[in-house]
């Protein structure tokens, strides 16, 4: 087992996102995506302090170099701020379910980033995955063809989900992917909870920043009237930006990047059960088939 940190790391990630997701689906209806985003990283930052400071016996991550500091801010920018706040409207617009299947892009995007900055390898067979994985999300967001709708003697195709929402969906993916590599390029043997801290706190003055451009506190601070928004974000802020974050780093510590990410990516299959009992929604086969086929790609990407 011990051989499988980063393996067992990465399952448990999918596990932890795949409740968070629930939870922040849940809470972004009400509270809004934004404020979701602010609220959320600022329990988990609670969180974290309170776990490294018994852990490492220090309140925040001072012992890390400027090298450190700079890459995972910067990973914490791109994947709190920008790659956040696109999934959590995409659960807005399109729901937690589909969202994440649009986050299986997460894996293929960052070999692709991996490549470019770390000089990672890609084969013929990483293409054949990125195929895979796409045409299983095509699947599930593509309409079937209408046969007396054409574009230039073609059929027409329409989407089963709106097109902004699908986007959005995709940024998310983007930013996950950009955050992983760097996370990995800074990290280099630091600490993963403190690496996670130092992320957090980026998002948390990206977010800031935001938030007095936009002169949105005052509902960041009606938000926190709402009892049962607060419960359901505060359930997926110790299973997102706590566990989820810092387990994400352990397996991309210990484990290929590529690997790491291919078992994180199960979150598409692993929701699927409780969308269904939960929130009652209604996934046809299609969907199911579209989800283990952009998934298998993932796996396919990385043998």
């Amino acid at each position: 087992m011990t051989h499988h940190i980063g393996e067992l790391a990465a399952l448990l990630t999918a596990m932890f996102w795949t409740v968070t997701a629930l939870a922040f689906e849940a809470a972004s209806r009400k509270l809004g995506s934004l404020v979701v985003n602010l609220l959320r990283l600022i329990i988990g930052f609670c969180f974290l302090t309170l776990f490294v400071y018994f852990y490492r016996g220090s309140f925040l991550p001072l012992d890390a170099s400027p090298r450190t500091w700079f890459y995972l801010s910067v990973s914490g920018l791109i994947g709190f701020v920008f790659g956040d706040l696109c999934l959590f409207q995409a659960f807005v617009v399109i729901g937690a379910r589909v969202s994440m299947l649009m986050m299986a892009l997460a894996p293929p995007l960052t070999a692709l980033i991996g490549w470019i900055i770390l000089g990672e390898k890609l084969h013929l067979v990483s293409w054949i995955g990125m195929t895979l994985t796409l045409s299983g999300i095509a699947l599930v967001v593509l309409k079937k063809r209408i046969q007396d709708e054409t574009i230039s003697g073609l059929p027409k195709k329409k989407f089963n989900y709106p097109i902004w929402g699908i986007l959005l969906g995709f940024g998310g993916a983007l930013g996950q992917a950009g955050g992983l590599v760097l996370s990995k390029f800074g990290m280099q043997g630091y600490d993963s909870f403190a690496a996670t801290q130092i992320r957090v706190i980026a998002g948390i003055i990206g977010f800031s920043v935001l938030f007095f451009s936009l002169r949105l506190w005052k509902e960041a601070f009606r938000g926190l009237t709402y009892r049962k928004p607060m419960l359901q974000l505060t359930l997926g802020a110790f299973f997102g930006p706590f566990l989820g974050v810092s387990f994400s780093l352990i397996s991309i510590k210990y484990a290929d990047t590529g690997i790491a990410a291919t078992i994180m990516a199960l979150v598409p299959v692993l929701i699927i059960p409780p969308s269904m009992l939960i929130y009652k929604e209604k996934v046809t086969p299609r969907e199911i088939i579209g989800a283990v086929l952009a998934v298998s790609g993932v796996a396919i990407f990385f043998l």
